[in-house]
């Protein structure tokens, strides 16, 4: 408590400015007990001073803070919690996340954080000291705090005359009373704020975003839930379209070369087109063309600032929140058929082997010759459907990727083809079907030459000695391979942790499996067990693809990391035109670490949140089936009951415990299964069985099962009980799943290629 001349004796009430002089030097909450007892007031005194305290703050002078604390009006308390809105130039910026000061804006502080960082994302909540500085604020973060601790989403329910929030996080079970219901009626989707203390929390209405069932809403839920930046501002769009009107200068022009961009039939924008041609020594040249997106979005602008914020595009089965302007995004910078477009250009030398001996990197003109969808594309080469471009650009470029792949296959990176779900609505934005993405032959073309194109970057970075934003993957830790091993001994299969441990260790295991029932179940298992992909400065190589270098060059509309490495390359290289004007800048070279953590977080996030939006869909498509018996597989056994998802649809679903009879349960933790202790009837991970749908809540994203009527399941050996007549079976020869998650996908090192 600083110093002050009232300190110890009373000298009577303070006047109003000795009171703002206490609160504005308080190296702590100032609340009424503090002024009184910096003042030396008592008895009378206090009274009288409460009575002041509320004339102040109804003339405008103070304010209150959470806890009872004052601050000048117009201020900020010394400790109150923040909400982090931006990161500006590598720089983390907040803003109050409570601000009632009437027509005044609330202030931006400059986050100061002492140490090691803690890769504070946009969305984040902080408790933080703040104080005034020059003319603006900073901050010092005291702790982190939950994002959802304060806002509530949800969905407005009504209970007589009380009016709840029931919410949308499928983990939240409780509905909150709404004290503040603002203009919301009856089953409006809302964002609400928590108010009063425990136990009795109120939620007050903040915002309106309307019916939850609508198309679209199933997308914004995750918008909103998961704080995703989904608006440009009238200063971002007018900058878009200042710079797409940019001259695109002297460049390489490769306008006359047959090059093409196959995209999946959906694309909405296009990062990459790809050229091969043969070599008389039986090698290719190939040329692998990105979006020159570093010509359009400067360090240090506005679009660079957004660009950074938001860290890649995010792909929901109704929307796209592009990183960009669409402008920028769908339009200049997007490679489409017969226009001129700025691309950067990796000139590639394969030989006869497979192997990359050469590259370059140039500033090129190109005009695409056409955009093929996978699709359309494979069927050319399988002579299914005719192409006027198969003869001059595919067979050339499926001649070079066979080369490529030979390359691949020696390499042995991991072999883990899973299937994803792909969402398909109509025209209003209603659910078709749910099934999984067919995986071709010309989605590994692209791959493949993508792969390369990465590696180029990386290596002709690292030749220049220049910075380099790699795509780390690393080794399995060894505590997820004891689990592995544990997992893989229920099947009988051995696996030695002593060995050194690579991807060809996964695939010579999977091969080994040959055709068995359980092959798709080992493999998710082991994509389980592998790390989580990240960006960084300091290589530690890519386990799953085999590589020791690797960057992300082939998709700087979508990913922030690739436009840090175009802007590196410009650097090294003097690639013209524009070289100084879009070359990475001192300051960003030297904050790539903080640069990595903040683009990772927000890849994390975006995986977060389309993952929950397609189970959303899917509750939303098996809405209309409740009631029905459908066919499933359990995913998970808790012991509380276990989950369960719909085959060939996903979404997990649980059955309760309660709900199995009145038999005893018994949950074998080794064994991931529940036992009955009379019968012995079994439920255990990776078993068929068919249950009823008894709630799907496209809210949510939550749906639950429980046994059909009249379900009957006979005691055996290991307890399976499949369906389709295979009761009996020894339970090594049956199906057993390992407990992926929502979408099946808890790593991101394949993702069509595009997210390796």
């Amino acid at each position: 408590m600083p110093k002050h001349p009232h300190h110890s004796k009373s000298k009577g009430l303070p006047t109003r400015q000795q009171i703002l002089d206490f609160i504005t030097t308080s190296d702590t909450a100032a609340g009424k007990r503090e002024i009184a007892r910096a003042f030396g007031l008592l008895g009378n005194e206090k009274i009288a001073l409460k009575a002041l305290l509320k004339d102040m703050a109804d003339e405008g002078l103070i304010d209150s803070a959470p806890g009872r604390a004052f601050h000048k009006m117009g201020g900020l308390p010394k400790v109150t919690v923040l909400r982090i809105v931006d990161v500006d130039d590598a720089q983390v910026i907040a803003i109050p996340e409570h601000w009632e000061a009437e027509g005044k804006p609330p202030p931006r502080l400059r986050v100061v954080e002492h140490g090691k960082r803690s890769a504070l994302g946009v969305g984040d909540r902080i408790l933080a000291r703040t104080e005034e500085q020059g003319a603006g604020y900073v901050a010092h973060p005291m702790k982190k705090l939950a994002r959802s601790e304060e806002q509530l989403l949800g969905v407005v329910a009504k209970d007589g005359d009380r009016y709840w929030l029931r919410a949308i996080d499928k983990r939240e079970r409780r509905d909150t009373p709404i004290s503040d219901l603002g203009e919301a009626g009856e089953g409006n989707l809302v964002l609400a704020e928590k108010t009063g203390r425990p136990p009795r929390i109120t939620a007050k209405v903040v915002e309106i975003l309307g019916d939850p069932f609508a198309p679209k809403s199933f997308s914004l839920i995750a918008i909103h839930k998961f704080n995703i930046p989904h608006v440009f501002s009238e200063e971002l769009l007018q900058e878009a379209e200042k710079m797409a009107a940019l001259d695109l200068g002297e460049r390489e022009d490769l306008r006359h070369l047959p090059i093409v961009a196959i995209d999946p039939v959906d694309a909405r924008d296009f990062d990459d087109a790809v050229w091969a041609s043969p070599r008389d020594d039986g090698g290719f040249d190939a040329i692998v063309a990105i979006a020159d997106v570093s010509f359009y979005v400067r360090p240090g602008s506005a679009l660079d600032r957004e660009a950074r914020k938001r860290g890649n595009s995010v792909y929901f089965p109704d929307r796209v929140v592009p990183m960009l302007p669409e402008h920028l995004s769908a339009d200049v910078c997007s490679l489409r058929a017969g226009e001129d477009r700025a691309a950067m250009a990796c000139h590639m030398v394969i030989d006869a082997k497979g192997q990359m001996v050469s590259w370059r990197f140039s500033r090129a003109v190109i005009k695409v010759a056409a955009n093929i969808p996978y699709e359309d594309a494979q069927a050319a080469i399988d002579g299914v459907k005719p192409h006027d471009l198969t003869e001059v650009a595919l067979r050339p470029l499926w001649a070079c990727w066979a080369l490529l792949f030979k390359a691949r296959e020696k390499r042995e990176p991991l072999d883990l083809d899973l299937p994803e779900r792909r969402v398909e609505l109509d025209e209003k934005g209603r659910i078709q079907s749910v099934a999984p993405r067919e995986r071709l032959d010309a989605h590994k073309l692209i791959e493949d030459y993508m792969i390369a194109a990465n590696v180029a970057a990386a290596k002709a970075l690292e030749a220049k000695k220049a910075p380099v934003m790699y795509r780390i993957h690393e080794p399995p830790s060894r505590e997820k391979l004891v689990a592995l091993k544990e997992y893989l001994a229920t099947f009988e299969i051995a696996f030695a942790l002593g060995q050194v441990i690579t991807p060809a260790t996964f695939n010579r295991l999977i091969d080994k499996l040959g055709e068995v029932e359980f092959r798709t179940e080992v493999m998710e298992q082991i994509l389980r067990s592998q790390t989580q992909a990240y960006y960084g400065p300091q290589n530690s190589g890519h386990f799953g693809l085999s590589l020791g270098s690797y960057a992300h060059f082939t998709s700087p509309i979508r990913r922030y990391s690739d436009l840090i490495v175009h802007r590196s390359l410009v650097g090294a290289y003097g690639l013209n035109p524009q070289a100084e004007a879009t070359a990475l800048t001192k300051d960003d070279a030297e904050r790539m670490k903080l640069i990595g953590e903040v683009i990772s977080a927000a890849e994390r996030r975006a995986m977060e949140a389309e993952r929950e939006t397609v189970d959303r869909y899917v509750a939303a498509f098996l809405a209309m089936r409740v009631g029905e018996v459908v066919a499933t597989r359990i995913t998970g056994v808790t012991n509380f009951g276990f989950f369960a998802t719909v085959e060939g649809l996903g979404g997990d679903g649980l059955v309760p415990i309660s709900t199995l009879g009145t038999e005893y349960f018994r949950f074998d933790e080794a064994h991931k299964s529940l036992v009955g202790e009379q019968t012995g009837e079994t439920y255990r991970i990776g078993q068929h069985i068919d249950l009823r749908l008894a709630e799907a809540n496209p809210i949510s994203g939550a749906l639950r099962f429980e046994l059909p009527e009249g379900a009957s399941h006979l005691p055996m050996p290991g307890g399976n009980r499949g369906r389709d007549g295979d009761k009996g079976k020894d339970r090594k020869d049956r199906v057993r799943r390992p407990a992926m998650g929502k979408r099946g996908r808890p790593g991101n090192i394949r993702h069509q290629g595009r997210r390796k």
